[in-house]
């Protein structure tokens, strides 16, 4: 759609949970990445605000606006294999133009009245911090309350697989130790 100028304000409507690995696509690329709250009524929220028309989450709730105003697998794959005849590529080379971080999700269970206080809590902010800081824009931390159970949503985004998934696990306790 950039490249044929049909991007509104050339700008995507993203989570907050996009890959870091779009993110980066979309800076190299001089796109604007606006991002929402978790949930695909947040983008198109922000899609009908500032008249944005493309935008969705990674689960794959693509909003098309010039098209449908609701995320549309068949429309998602009808516009996906427009490009890819186009192009002429196959599907694993146009994933390849970008990097896809590792991202681990676990869920720290914790008392349903304390689930929005690990924004103050200064032990679980300092880890945050710490882990932010040691990335280095190499990796990104989301912590989030679930909207509907008594869980803090812990995301951890970075190149290793297995040191990410370490830190998400202490994350997690520490959370949970806390706000019991």
């Amino acid at each position: 759609m950039q490249e044929k100028g049909k991007l509104n304000n050339n700008t995507l409507v993203t989570t907050i949970m996009s890959n870091l690995g779009l993110n980066k696509f979309a800076k190299e690329n001089n796109l604007i990445l606006k991002q929402t709250q978790v949930g695909d009524r947040y983008v198109l929220e922000e899609m009908l605000k500032n008249g944005y028309n493309l935008g969705g989450e990674q689960s794959g709730h693509i909003i098309m606006l010039d098209y449908n105003p609701t995320g549309d697998g068949i429309l998602t794959s009808l516009m996906l294999i427009q490009i890819l005849l186009e192009k002429n590529v196959s599907f694993s080379e146009l994933c390849d133009i970008i990097n896809i971080y590792p991202q681990i999700l676990l869920n720290a269970k914790v008392n349903n009245n304390k689930k929005r206080d690990y924004q103050t809590d200064i032990d679980i902010q300092k880890m945050i911090k710490d882990l932010e800081n040691e990335f280095l824009n190499e990796g990104r931390v989301v912590i989030r309350p679930s909207g509907t159970e008594p869980l803090i949503r812990v995301m951890i985004e970075g190149e290793d697989q297995e040191y990410i998934a370490k830190k998400a696990k202490k994350m997690v306790e520490v959370i949970e130790q806390r706000l019991k």
